[in-house]
């Protein structure tokens, strides 16, 4: 493993103030290229708003957010989409009355060659181009385990396979940065395992995944580097075995 990655991302003095509330308190972290990285903390120590600042669901009060240098802050979410980041959302959100496939094909649009004015004015182009974008689909169903669930309605899943889906459709945006907001919650220990795996093989392919995790043993099994928030600042980082001894870590989880 190269002991210094470059950056992939760099946030850098985050703010976001909600009234007279911090959310997040200038905090300036780094995720390394080709790791896992896990943001941990209590429950509202805005681990899932630093999520929503970095993909642009939400704007920063003050700081910034780069993404192999270009500047984040301030573009919006399909646009941060396109310059390869991809998410899941801490609540599933698919599409239910869509198949399986149609959920990851939706995942694939920003890719595709042909935008809505070809379309519409020259449908002849847009068969080859949907071949290609069904059979992308279908490979990162593949990789998911969810082939054979092609055809069914999304909203027939149980909760560990939508949120394979979901991975399964951020990956069809092919990114070069993942961001999986509790991936594992609500999942029995098979498919934590089977989460785990995936997550593995990611890693594997040069993607950098950066994930918020309330399974502490999958996250100390995966993570390359944790950092530690707790009230909207930054506590600790480290490998996971240094944030694991760190006594304000274990205060902010155990008390004092």
């Amino acid at each position: 493993m190269n002991s210094n990655p470059l950056p992939a991302i760099e946030v850098k003095k985050l703010r976001k103030e909600f009234g007279g509330v911090v959310a997040v308190n200038d905090l300036n972290l780094t995720f390394a290229q080709g790791q896992v990285s896990s943001l941990i903390g209590p429950n509202g120590a805005g681990k899932t708003t630093v999520f929503n600042l970095v993909t642009g669901f939400l704007q920063p009060t003050s700081g910034g957010v780069l993404l192999n240098g270009q500047t984040l802050t301030g573009r919006k979410p399909h646009r941060i989409a396109a310059m390869g980041i991809g998410r899941t959302f801490q609540n599933v959100q698919v599409f239910p009355a869509m198949t399986v496939l149609e959920n990851v094909m939706v995942g694939r649009h920003l890719r595709s060659r042909c935008g809505m004015i070809v379309s519409c004015l020259l449908p002849p182009m847009l068969r080859p181009e949907e071949k290609r974008v069904r059979e992308s689909a279908l490979a990162w169903l593949d990789a998911v385990g969810l082939a054979a669930h092609a055809d069914r309605p999304a909203g027939s899943m149980p909760l560990g396979s939508q949120r394979m889906l979901e991975i399964a459709r951020a990956m069809a945006l092919e990114p070069s940065v993942l961001f999986l907001d509790e991936p594992a919650s609500g999942l029995n220990a098979r498919e934590t395992a089977d989460m785990g795996d995936l997550i593995m093989k990611i890693k594997a392919m040069g993607i950098t995944v950066v994930l918020v995790e309330h399974d502490m043993e999958l996250v100390m099994d995966i993570s390359d580097k944790v950092a530690v928030v707790n009230f909207g600042s930054l506590i600790a980082e480290g490998t996971p075995r240094e944030v694991q001894a760190n006594p304000d870590v274990i205060n902010a989880y155990l008390g004092a």
